[in-house]
């Protein structure tokens, strides 16, 4: 068990407290898990509702400077020059070898100037590579201290209306600065239209009461986060993403604009065009067991012979959809959509149908 005396608190932890969260322990922070509602009515809600998450264990970083262009574009393999103030980018921060480090989201907010928000688990091994990277170009690389706040569900801009703050103009994936140091973009991870706010602790507070004054909206934890994101088929660093895998493998490539692909000089650019060229040996599908049992992160994969052909990644029960859902890696030639595998589950072969890992269609706002 964690030590609890060493994790990071969340400023907003007494908050949490009150409305009855049970905590434990995730990438270092003391973070909700759920409310006393339960994972499967939070989630649900978030469906049909408004979800406020606390995901302040998330790192935010601003680079400005007149090389910030020139290194985001080092530093991912990003088109950061194309990008218009007030647009944002998810990419991937890859090792020498295209191995992915972590996955982001990169905003552009001025000409020179950009905010990068990254998982938590990852915050310090991404903050030495930007660093590292940040010494050849002309821009100052920083961390920036706020409380970040995602609302999610079809409410969830009628909701921030009524609490005073009207981001309707904000379409999926841009952003805006709507009062002095906040932060503000149309996006999030569970598939749901929704915003994510970073704001100064002092002020979060009051915020938070004004949206949960709306009885559409309510605290969800980290446990129905993870069930929501994997019915959208999102990947979770650290389970699908690792440093093992690169953005061919995982089937990211839609992450990675063609004109990078092929020309740009960003770290690990070597290795992944080699990748592309002689052809991923995995690929990251979604699984649907056939049976009622969730088949969950760590399961071996095999074909109907038993040879070992690749492992779960992530999986559990989809609330929305009504069944258990999977997601992992399996060996290429075997990827494709309709194919029968097995996962071994303690002593148990489950059928499983490779599917499209996005369960829950995706019902972002793109204007």
């Amino acid at each position: 068990m964690s030590d609890q005396k060493s994790l990071i608190h969340l400023p907003l932890e007494a908050v949490h407290e009150e409305a009855g969260a049970r905590f434990g322990a995730f990438a270092g922070w003391r973070m909700p898990l759920t409310y006393p509602a339960g994972v499967m009515k939070e989630h649900q809600h978030t469906r049909e509702e408004a979800g406020l998450f606390d995901i302040s264990h998330m790192r935010i970083f601003e680079v400005k400077g007149a090389g910030a262009v020139d290194f985001l574009n080092r530093a991912c393999p990003l088109d950061a020059a194309a990008l218009e103030t007030g647009q944002s980018k998810y990419t991937l921060l890859l090792n020498d070898r295209a191995g992915i480090i972590d996955d982001l989201i990169v905003t552009r907010l001025g000409a020179d100037r950009f905010y990068i928000v990254a998982n938590a688990g990852n915050a310090q091994k991404d903050e030495a590579q930007f660093k590292s990277i940040a010494k050849d170009f002309d821009v100052t690389f920083e961390k920036v201290e706020r409380v970040l706040l995602a609302l999610q569900g079809p409410a969830a801009e009628d909701v921030l209306v009524n609490a005073g703050l009207d981001l309707s103009d904000l379409t999926f994936m841009t952003a805006v600065e709507p009062r002095e140091n906040w932060f503000a973009a149309r996006s999030g991870y569970t598939g749901e239209d929704g915003f994510e706010i970073a704001l100064p602790a002092d002020e979060a507070q009051r915020f938070v009461s004004s949206i949960l004054a709306d009885e559409r909206a309510m605290w969800i934890g980290l446990a129905a986060r993870d069930s929501l994101r994997l019915e959208a088929g999102l990947c979770l660093h650290g389970q699908d993403l690792d440093e093992g895998t690169d953005p061919v493998s995982a089937a990211l490539l839609w992450a990675i604009p063609k004109s990078v692909r092929e020309d740009s000089n960003f770290v690990g650019a070597e290795a992944f065009r080699r990748i592309r060229a002689e052809g991923a040996k995995e690929k990251r599908v979604g699984l649907k067991p056939d049976s009622r049992q969730p088949v969950r992160s760590g399961a071996p994969l095999m074909d109907e012979d038993g040879n070992s052909i690749g492992r779960v990644t992530s999986g559990g029960f989809g609330p929305s959809v009504g069944h258990p859902v999977s997601m992992g890696y399996v060996a290429k030639p075997l990827a494709e959509i309709g194919n029968k595998v097995f996962a071994e589950v303690r002593g148990n072969r489950i059928p499983m149908e490779i599917v499209s890992p996005i369960f829950s269609p995706h019902r972002y706002r793109k204007g």
